[in-house]
């Protein structure tokens, strides 16, 4: 049986799509489909002839104004807003809207998508990187003035710079004047981020910090030349029980 697409009741397709739908034109709604009604907890009489701008926050008003004057021509870009339910309630939302021909008039239809539970996810895989990253700059304290920074799992340009911007603080809070960067639980590192880390090194030299790296592999010690690192400036050697013995040793010399 062949259907044409005008036979097809398009009103009854949106009121029964599980996206929340509203048609509205000079500022003011045509229509909501239930999902609408179900999202905005309200009613179709209630929200039949109010603006749309009505759910938004002040501060967004006038660029979603101007938002909706230029969907009349073309499809406006998707993107995330806050918007106010009946009640009151705030709703981190994805917009999307085109012009459509209501009736015969020139109108413009809204989808609204809840992105409360992504965004929820985003919070949380971003606080849980911030903790990563917190930890990964943990300074454990061994002797006197002597700590160790150890390095742990894949190293990427993010935490490299977190690295950076987090030790020069926490070894001068600490008290340490001989830092032991430890690269042996290291087990990926991109070339790109080699030159951050070694940049440590150099922020602490100015600090009046004495490094030591240990536990680095020949095959990221050739990355590092490469790079442009100069080893040669910077002790190194092969574990944390060395470094603590070169310490040892400095501290005698200085005795």
């Amino acid at each position: 049986m062949n259907v044409s697409i005008a036979e097809v009741d398009y009103k009854e397709v949106m009121e029964y799509s599980r996206d929340p739908l509203i048609i509205h034109t000079d500022y003011k709604v045509l229509y909501i489909n239930h999902a609408a009604e179900e999202f905005f907890r309200s009613t179709k009489e209630s929200m039949m002839g109010a603006s749309p701008l009505d759910i938004f926050q002040e501060s967004s008003k006038a660029a979603i104004s101007r938002r909706i004057q230029s969907a009349y021509g073309k499809p406006a870009d998707v993107i995330e807003e806050t918007v106010f339910r009946m009640d009151g309630t705030r709703v981190e939302v994805e917009l999307y809207c085109h012009p459509v021909k209501f009736g015969d008039t020139k109108a413009i239809q809204t989808y609204v998508w809840d992105i409360t539970s992504r965004k929820e996810t985003e919070k949380n895989q971003h606080d849980m990187n911030e903790e990563i990253n917190e930890l990964s700059a943990t300074i454990v304290p061994l002797i006197d003035d002597v700590a160790v920074l150890p390095l742990r799992g894949k190293i990427n340009q993010v935490k490299a710079m977190t690295l950076l911007d987090l030790i020069p603080g926490k070894v001068r809070d600490q008290n340490v004047n001989r830092l032991i960067i430890d690269f042996s639980g290291v087990y990926t590192l991109d070339r790109m981020v080699i030159d951050y880390l070694f940049k440590i090194t150099n922020v602490l030299s100015l600090l009046g910090v004495h490094s030591i790296i240990s536990g680095i592999r020949p095959e990221l010690a050739v990355e590092a030349i490469e790079v442009g690192v100069d080893l040669s400036t910077i002790p190194t050697v092969a574990n944390v029980k060395e470094a603590l013995a070169q310490i040892g040793m400095i501290l005698q010399e200085q005795h």
